[in-house]
């Protein structure tokens, strides 16, 4: 059985990192500047351009290569490698998986983007400013 389509499928490779750092697709839309049905529609995409990939992969903290070349297969090894489940019943290793926390606080950066925002809108109010002055100006000159 042949599973090349579904190994080098880049969107299910993003969907699966995302979720491995338990980032939603609505913090991924807001680090990219896009909606969440444009992330939606990325991690549907067997193919993304080189670009869009570089940002993706910078935003889950990992390289493009790290995305094109991610498999199940190796996370599982790694998680096998890192929890080491003292109990019969497996209780450590859930309880390290769901104690999991990702590497960024999401509240920190949409802090950090609404001050971006308002640094672009004060620049954008001056721009606007500084065109209502010089139009002024022309007219007091006529």
């Amino acid at each position: 059985m042949s599973t090349t389509h579904t190994t080098n499928h880049i969107g299910r490779k993003i969907s699966r990192i995302r979720e491995l750092r338990g980032m939603k697709q609505e913090a991924l839309a807001i680090e990219l500047g896009v909606s969440q049905q444009t992330v939606s529609n990325i991690e549907k995409s067997a193919a993304i351009e080189a670009s869009l990939l570089a940002q993706v992969a910078n935003i889950l903290g990992v390289t493009p290569e790290a995305i094109e070349n991610f498999s199940e297969e190796a996370v599982f090894n790694i998680i096998n490698n890192t929890y080491h489940n003292t109990s019969s019943d497996n209780s450590t290793l859930i309880a390290s998986a769901v104690n999991y926390q990702p590497n960024f606080n999401p509240l920190d950066k949409l802090i950090e983007s609404h001050e971006e925002n308002k640094k672009l809108y004060e620049r954008l109010l001056e721009a606007e400013k500084s065109k209502v002055d010089y139009l002024e100006r022309l007219l007091k000159g006529k």
